[in-house]
């Protein structure tokens, strides 16, 4: 096995545990945090198998390749949990973020391992830039699917849509942090002030009750 493989491992392992042992709420949000490393580690499978198919390079496959296949693997846990469990609202919500969550720090540790502890700023960047990039395509799809809920005719077409925005914001994320100076800068900042707004002016409009 390759280092992600062994991250992976040594990060699920003492989660599949806690697994087992706690009450169902605590059980699925470890659940759907886990879905989120596992989708983290087939994407980069994926896009790296389709990457070296199409014989593009790894700075033009982080935004042409990667947003497509990362957003689309990290849907289906959702996807699948929708179509067999049919959740109430709040748990579809929580569960979507929570994905992104485990989505996030399972790629953030393999940037750790990948490029060292030397450099905190840049640290700092990734951690709280790239994280809150995929909190804020999780929280889009939860915001969108808990509008689009009592509207069935509408769920199909509004999440492919939904999808279509985050691939689309994911894209331009990674185009802007490819770059140097101001736009590095403005590109990482942006899913912060995302969240931000989101937290000041539209988490009240949400009734998850």
């Amino acid at each position: 096995m390759s280092y992600i493989e062994n991250i992976y491992v040594c990060l699920a392992a003492p989660m599949f545990l806690a697994i087992l042992c706690l009450r169902k709420n605590s059980r699925q949000s470890l659940i759907f945090v886990l879905s989120g490393m596992t989708a983290c580690l087939l994407s980069a499978y994926v896009s790296t198998y389709l990457a070296g198919l199409t014989r593009t390079d790894i700075v033009t496959a982080s935004y042409e390749i990667a947003p497509v296949v990362e957003e689309v693997i990290k849907s289906l846990p959702i996807l699948f949990y929708l179509l067999v469990f049919e959740p109430d609202k709040k748990n579809t919500y929580s569960g979507t973020l929570m994905v992104s969550l485990g989505f996030a720090t399972f790629e953030n540790v393999c940037f750790l391992t990948s490029y060292g502890t030397s450099e905190l700023l840049r640290l700092l960047i990734r951690g709280f830039g790239t994280g809150a990039m995929h909190v804020v395509c999780g929280m889009v799809v939860a915001v969108g699917l808990f509008f689009l809920w009592d509207q069935i005719w509408l769920q199909a077409i509004g999440a492919f849509a939904l999808l279509c925005f985050v691939i689309t914001f994911h894209a331009i994320f990674n185009l802007f942090v490819n770059q140097s100076g101001v736009i590095f800068w403005v590109g990482s900042a942006i899913p912060l002030i995302v969240i931000f707004i989101y937290m000041l002016f539209l988490h009240r409009e949400v009734d998850l009750s």
